[in-house]
């Protein structure tokens, strides 16, 4: 295989209710990764994972980054909410 080009295979994608979501985010300055599973991905699953990500480090600034899935734009006064404790 030359460099640069990814191995080509059959993506074997399904949803149901036996599908597990991971949520997953990686702390640079340590190397720890903060990971969750749910049952479902939605906004109150969001929420949790970003609980979770603030427990894991209550001191230092979090950086999140997410694509535009429809439970990662959580109106900003709910995620606000979260952060004030700051």
């Amino acid at each position: 295989m030359e460099a640069g080009h990814r191995i080509k295979a059959e993506l074997d994608y399904a949803r149901g209710p036996e599908e597990t979501w991971v949520y997953g985010a990686p702390r640079p300055a340590d190397g720890q990764e903060i990971t969750m599973t749910a049952a479902s991905r939605n906004n109150v699953n969001h929420q949790k994972f970003l609980q979770l990500l603030e427990e894991a480090d209550p001191t230092d600034d979090i950086v999140v980054v997410t694509d535009n899935l429809s439970s990662h734009r959580t109106p900003p006064p709910c995620i606000q909410r979260q952060l004030d404790g700051r």
